[in-house]
């Protein structure tokens, strides 16, 4: 097989942004454009990368009291990847598999003469022609998957997907699979307010004026927020013996990059996309 080099499978429109831009205008490029990154540029110069698990981790337990203000108030310099990896445009889509799973990083910008060519994602390895030679059934690629109750709040949530660096699947409350949280719903949840530092605190509201001309007062606590607030549902779900091209092209139709592997009605494992990266690493 011919080797793939990086030119061959990157992206030339990359969006970037500065690091004085805001982290909720980054967030709303990536929702805009369905991208899970953005290059952070100083003039020409690459200054560094800011992903989506930058924006959902900032949750975590632990962090600066800063981390949690409103998106609006925290500028990309302070959560974007420094001096991030980056590759030629030669560079084989093998040895960027390698780096990606070795190093826990999702992408790589292209290099090309000092100035950005493009860049290289997980996404664009999946359309490589070393994916598509692939060829065994999913549960010889799947790993096992954490999981968490529909009742969790999302401190615990957050602690288990950094701890592991890995979404989690919510159960009901017989076992069942009710859905699944990942970085993308930690990131792009839409309710700002519940996870920027008023999560059950008691909060002023000041209502609107009456008839009399007298406006009042009421004092409401926002409820916290549990993994049935995030998570996906239903799951997307394949059978342990389903072929990989089988469970790659369900992944394509569905634009997810993991599937529930399902032994009869048993939660056997999870198939993502970086199982199948790391096959291709090999």
């Amino acid at each position: 097989m011919k080797r793939v080099l990086a030119r061959d499978v990157m992206t030339t429109t990359v969006f970037v942004v500065e690091p004085n831009a805001t982290i909720a205008h980054a967030r709303n490029l990536m929702v805009r454009h369905r991208i899970s990154r953005l290059p952070v540029m100083e003039d020409t110069a690459l200054a560094g990368i800011i992903t989506k698990k930058d924006i959902a981790y900032r949750l975590r337990q632990g962090e600066p009291a800063w981390r949690r203000r409103p998106l609006d108030r925290i500028p990309v310099g302070a959560l974007m990847t420094e001096q991030p990896r980056v590759v030629a445009p030669d560079t084989g889509v093998r040895e960027i598999a390698r780096m990606f799973s070795q190093e826990n990083i999702s992408s790589v910008p292209v290099v090309d003469e000092g100035a950005v060519a493009g860049i290289v994602t997980k996404t664009d390895l999946m359309k490589s022609a070393l994916v598509r030679a692939l060829d065994c059934p999913a549960k010889d690629v799947m790993e096992d998957v954490a999981t968490v109750s529909r009742y969790h709040s999302l401190d615990h949530v957050v602690g288990v997907m950094s701890e592991r660096h890995d979404k989690v699947l919510v159960l009901d409350d017989d076992g069942t699979l009710a859905g699944i949280i990942t970085e993308t719903n930690l990131a792009f949840y839409d309710d700002e307010p519940k996870i920027s530092g008023v999560v059950g605190k008691d909060v002023t509201i000041r209502r609107r004026e009456t008839a009399a001309g007298k406006a009042g007062q009421t004092l409401m606590v926002i409820p916290p927020v549990a993994a049935e607030d995030l998570m996906t549902s239903p799951v997307i779900t394949v059978d342990a013996d389903t072929a990989l091209p089988d469970a790659i092209a369900l992944m394509e139709k569905h634009h997810v990059n993991s599937l529930v592997v399902m032994d009869k009605s048993t939660i056997a494992g999870i198939l993502k996309r970086d199982d199948i990266i790391k096959e291709v690493a090999k």
